[in-house]
């Protein structure tokens, strides 16, 4: 039914026999409880207790916590557990992903900018140690979407950058160095994001790439993380019609499905043409790419049917567990699909030695780990190598306070704090505070209250100022359409007026594509993270204690004739 002694499982006898005796002694409703991978968002003893009323699954996800809690949390819940849990976090970055004192390494974006495929398993190393040590076993990543569309708003830095070759480099560099230090790696988001400009948070999004193109870029980087060992895959709900029309001709456009319901997909894409033997697991449930597709109810255990091995969060767990049961006691979920999906499940868990039991995470242990000196030297690393210098007016640089004692500075920058699990961290101010200790004169720019014929004399800031810096910390985060800059009113104030007559610098701190919102600003820096490694060499770069070393790993110009001027 499944080869447990094939990649990536590559189980001994007795760790199959011991999935094959847990799994056999498991009631349906067990079973069930086993196919769901739960979110507990701040770890807390009233969230354990809701869930193991209701059912005991497979897996838990942690959000970012404190370290003490996530390391009290890991231990609650394996010994609650009669099953070992997998446990897993978003570690796309560094082991910031899940505890707040965790390392940012950088963005994956950061990495690809290094160039360095050494970069890109430091940073996995990272997310491994970090997340280990306060007993995690299982990371959601690398995300090996390629940003090929700048406008889609999620993927972004979130990415290797747009370069196919560079994404399959670096994804399965990480892939096999977080599962050489005992985590499972997920690969995704099958069948790929990158290419619609819409999030699949909000909307049902379209891969729309043809068999072969998809094959030679997506599917080679998919490839490579398999051949690499990857334990499982997370499946995006996102639509490949071009596969999906391939592997079943008579389909109407109707009835295509997103991946994490698609039988076409699932089962002829990944599993068949691509020959994953691993985990598959969907991507949140939760998001509106999903609830859009079908009805909860045919939903939740058509993902199983589908070929879906696990189902990530719920919308209403105690509803979702029941959908589940009812889909299994009416067929929905056959007898051997379900043996096969709990298999799989048992599998990872085999394959990261969980049979042998569970050992416990020590707090102090765990804080000699997390943030420690050497992942921070990598971090270092990362911004002296990643930050690109991708266009230059000569003779700008560097600003010294000799050169350019007044500067004017443009903040475009959310509210403190924000929403949701993508709050953006305060930065612009960072910079600001840490030129002023270089001996600058830094005024922030404020735009008057009123329109045209009432705005600062064009001279005041001509005369007034040496130089005008722009720092922006937009990022991108789910739920949100577009990442743009919004230019202040009245009248787009804050806009390059000045630019033919004070020398202008731009720093992006995140959101490589600002240029199409600023095209003739003719210096532009891109910095992939807004962490305090990337400020601090930031500083160093315009400053020229540095040199910009960084490469462009997506196209920052748009595809714009007029952002090169």
């Amino acid at each position: 039914m499944v080869n447990l002694k094939a990649n990536p499982f590559f189980l001994d006898d007795a760790a199959i026999d011991w999935v094959n005796r847990t799994r056999d002694a498991m009631s349906v409703e067990e079973k069930a409880g086993q196919l769901f991978c739960v979110l507990f968002k701040e770890a807390k003893q009233e969230e354990f207790d809701y869930v193991y009323s209701i059912l005991s699954p497979g897996g838990c996800m942690y959000r970012v916590i404190p370290t003490e809690r996530a390391v009290q949390a890991t231990n609650t819940l394996q010994q609650r557990s009669r099953i070992p849990l997998l446990i897993a976090a978003n570690l796309e970055k560094g082991g910031n992903g899940i505890v707040s004192e965790g390392t940012l390494v950088g963005s994956p974006m950061e990495i690809a900018a290094t160039d360095e495929t050494a970069m890109a398993e430091k940073m996995a190393a990272v997310c491994a140690e970090e997340a280990k040590a306060v007993g995690a076993n299982w990371a959601f990543a690398p995300i090996i979407d390629i940003d090929s569309n700048f406008r889609n708003p999620i993927t972004n830095t979130r990415t290797f950058g747009s370069d196919p070759e560079r994404v399959r480099r670096m994804g399965a560099a990480y892939v096999r160095t977080v599962q050489a230090r005992g985590l499972a790696a997920s690969i995704k988001h099958f069948p790929g994001d990158g290419q619609d400009e819409r999030d699949q948070h909000l909307v049902t999004s379209i891969n729309s790439m043809d068999c072969d193109t998809w094959m030679e870029t997506y599917g080679a980087a998919y490839k490579a993380g398999i051949e690499a060992g990857s334990l499982t895959a997370m499946i995006g709900h996102i639509l490949q019609p071009a596969w999906t029309r391939r592997l079943n001709p008579a389909i109407r456009d109707e009835e295509m499905l997103p991946g994490s319901l698609s039988p076409e997909l699932l089962q002829g894409l990944l599993r068949g043409e691509l020959g994953f033997n691993g985990l598959i697991c969907t991507d949140a449930t939760t998001m509106a790419g999903y609830t859009l597709a079908m009805s909860r109810r045919d939903a939740v255990p058509a993902s199983i049917a589908a070929g879906c091995d696990m189902f990530l969060f719920a919308r209403n767990l105690e509803e979702d567990y029941g959908f589940m049961l009812e889909g299994i006691r009416k067929g929905v979920i056959t007898p051997e699909r379900l043996n096969e999906a709990v298999t799989r499940i048992l599998a990872v868990k085999a394959a990261l030695g969980l049979h042998r039991g569970v050992k416990e995470v020590n707090a102090e242990k765990a804080k000699e780990i997390v943030g420690c000196a050497q992942h921070q030297a990598w971090a270092e690393e990362c911004a002296e190598k990643g930050i690109t210098l991708v266009k230059e007016q000569p003779g700008v640089l560097p600003l010294t306070p000799e050169k350019y004692k007044r500067i004017l500075f443009y903040t475009i920058e959310p509210p403190a704090g924000g929403e949701g699990n993508y709050k953006v961290a305060a930065a612009c101010a960072k910079v600001r505070g840490l030129l002023e200790k270089e001996g600058f004169q830094v005024d922030d720019f404020v735009p008057q209250p009123y329109g045209e014929g009432f705005t600062t004399k064009y001279e005041e800031i001509v005369q007034n100022y040496d130089l005008i810096l722009y720092v922006a910390n937009l990022s991108t985060k789910s739920n949100q359409t577009v990442v743009r800059i919004e230019w202040k009113q009245p009248m787009g104030a804050d806009c390059g007026h000045y630019i033919n007559d004070v020398p202008t610098v731009f720093v992006s701190l995140e959101n490589p594509y600002h240029l199409l919102d600023f095209p003739r600003v003719k210096t532009y820096i891109n910095c992939y993270s807004n962490n305090d490694h990337c400020i601090h060499q930031l500083v160093e770069k315009l400053m020229g204690r540095g040199t910009f070393q960084g490469q462009n790993p997506v196209d920052p110009f748009c595809g714009k004739w007029d952002a090169h001027l």
